[in-house]
């Protein structure tokens, strides 16, 4: 699979239940190789490999990813974490069977650069910040899609 990287999380741990007082790693990604079609991508592993992984590419990097597992998703668990994606598959990586490799977007596919602008939500799926302040008392208590863009950042 070959995709822009739209989406990163941090790495974090958790005690591992089968081996009791040591730590799995894990960190997710997504990935986009269409403007209609993106993936969420998880990794779980020691910490060396899992730090290594997650260090070797950015949001906006291009990413070629070899021998990844398919697995269902459990949508309610999952997208609670992770951007919702319009398959019901996620990838799942191996430290003994996949590889991740980065290349420059224009040596992959030129293409691939400009899904990195693109919404992954549906364009009518959005509230404006207009509308948000119009009618702030209906929305109150409601989980939202905002579109917005950022005018200026100072300190």
């Amino acid at each position: 699979v070959i995709g822009v990287v739209i989406g990163k999380t941090d790495v974090r741990s958790f005690p591992d239940r089968k081996n009791i007082g040591s730590e799995r790693y894990t960190f997710s990604f997504t990935i986009r190789d269409s403007p209609t079609y993106f993936i969420n991508v998880q990794s779980w592993g020691r910490e060396e490999y899992i730090r290594s992984l997650s260090e070797s590419f950015r949001v906006g990097d291009c990413v070629t990813i070899e021998n990844p597992l398919i697995q269902s998703k459990e949508a309610e668990r999952e997208e609670k974490f992770n951007p919702v994606t319009p398959s019901c598959y996620k990838l799942l990586l191996s430290e003994n069977h996949s590889v991740v490799k980065t290349s420059s977007c224009y040596e992959a596919d030129t293409r691939l650069l400009s899904l990195l602008h693109l919404p992954v939500k549906d364009p009518q799926d959005y509230y404006s910040l207009g509308d948000i302040v119009a009618n702030g008392q209906s929305l109150n208590g409601r989980i939202l899609n905002v579109l917005a863009a950022v005018m200026s950042v100072s300190q």
